[in-house]
């Protein structure tokens, strides 16, 4: 039987699709970092900024497996949250997948799918719905990077058959999305930043839950006779929930509240909070860029009908009913919790003197900090498939 090949094997989207498709053929996975479990893909450390590894990594393939590959199911890329272009960009995302692209040159490949973003879109207006012929507008390094790849895979593929898959942000039932994570420890946390937002609270974007991403990627590898040769397909949850409907509900769940209030601010207050933020040693090493506040309230809603017709596919959960589960997980172990979604574990879960305080009404924050905070407060969970689709998608390929 042909392989099939995962580049980004190690992280969360690539171990969930290796399992999916180990049961059917023999998964080959490329990543820098072997899986943190036992892996359900054969491992090959591969690092994409050198051609000999790229190159090492095929040969083994074609020394155990032979020169077939039925799919390669490329995820691994490079990210960071400054939104600051990066060397790493190229090296990684661009011209790692070239380097992919002229070695796979010599096997026989049935499929080339790529993971890209819908934010290589520009935004649209509520009641609107983006297509995948809806203008392309990069706003800072992560999709610009993504759209550059698009187009040399289509320069590079030569009769490779090629599908484009531009994803929304990807969650699951412990959450594994940096910006709901944020926002629901904000929430959680009562910080000034979770009453207030730089924006229209009546925006929102789409999500993509796990297992609805990787039911995808099985009908696009297992319908691949049947797909067009260059196809690209928009992948999301129909439904947008806006930011104000996200935060009513976190607040109703976690602390059992109907009337969680959010207050719109001005974006250029919100962009001066966010530069004392990043120069206060008090306040820690924020989240929050300044570059962020421009994209906060940028509307996503998909139109998937291209993905229903070519896979009879569409999302069969979503992030208004996977939001309990969330926050179960967080109060069953809140500690846990914390560390698999790669936050800071609050004081108040590992100190008693700290938990005391809180109680006691001490501020959590220096005084100085919390009036950064305010100043600069605003969502953060807007912004999920921005940072964060590809938080998933690219775990595997940071360098």
């Amino acid at each position: 039987m042909d392989t099939l090949l995962i580049t980004g094997s190690s992280g969360l989207i690539g171990s969930a699709v290796a399992a999916r498709f180990a049961r059917r053929y023999p998964v080959v996975g490329f990543d820098v970092v072997p899986p943190k479990t036992p892996a359900s893909a054969e491992f090959v450390k591969v690092d994409f900024t050198s051609d000999e590894s790229v190159a090492a990594g095929l040969n083994q393939i074609r020394q155990c497996h032979g020169e077939r590959i039925a799919s390669v199911i490329h995820l691994a890329a490079y990210y960071d949250f400054t939104g600051e272009p990066s060397p790493k960009y190229d090296e990684i995302t661009v011209r790692g997948t070239e380097r992919l692209l002229q070695g796979l040159q010599e096997f026989t490949v049935g499929q080339f799918v790529v993971s890209s973003t819908m934010l290589v879109h520009a935004p649209c207006r509520p009641g609107e719905r983006i297509t995948e012929e809806w203008p392309l507008e990069t706003k800072w390094a992560y999709p610009e990077s993504k759209l550059r790849t698009e187009s040399l895979i289509r320069q590079r593929r030569g009769s490779v058959p090629i599908v484009v898959l531009r994803m929304a942000g990807v969650y699951d039932d412990r959450c594994h999305s940096i910006p709901i994570a944020h926002q629901i420890d904000r929430i959680r946390a009562r910080t000034p930043t979770s009453h207030l937002f730089s924006g229209d609270t009546s925006h929102g974007q789409s999500f993509l839950h796990l297992e609805d991403l990787v039911d995808a990627l099985d009908r696009v590898v297992e319908r691949r006779p049947a797909l067009p040769s260059d196809v690209t397909l928009l992948l999301g949850e129909p439904e947008v929930v806006s930011y104000d409907a996200l935060q009513r509900e976190l607040g109703r769940l976690i602390h059992g509240t109907d009337d969680w209030v959010t207050l719109e601010i001005p974006k250029p207050l919100a962009k001066a909070g966010a530069w004392l933020q990043e120069m206060m040693p008090l306040a820690g090493d924020p989240f929050i860029k300044p570059f962020m506040i421009d994209i906060a309230d940028d509307h996503y809603a998909l139109d998937i009908t291209r993905a229903r017709d070519l896979l009879d596919w569409e999302p069969k959960r979503s992030l208004r009913e996977t939001l309990p589960a969330m926050v179960a997980a967080l109060n069953a172990d809140p500690v846990r919790w914390y560390r698999e979604n790669k936050l800071g574990v609050p004081a108040d879960l590992l100190e008693p003197a700290a938990r005391r305080k809180r109680a006691a009404g001490e501020p959590a924050l220096p005084p100085l900090g919390a009036l950064a905070l305010v100043i600069g407060g605003f969502g953060l969970g807007v912004l999920a498939s921005r940072l964060f689709e590809s938080r998933q998608t690219s775990d595997a390929g940071r360098q």
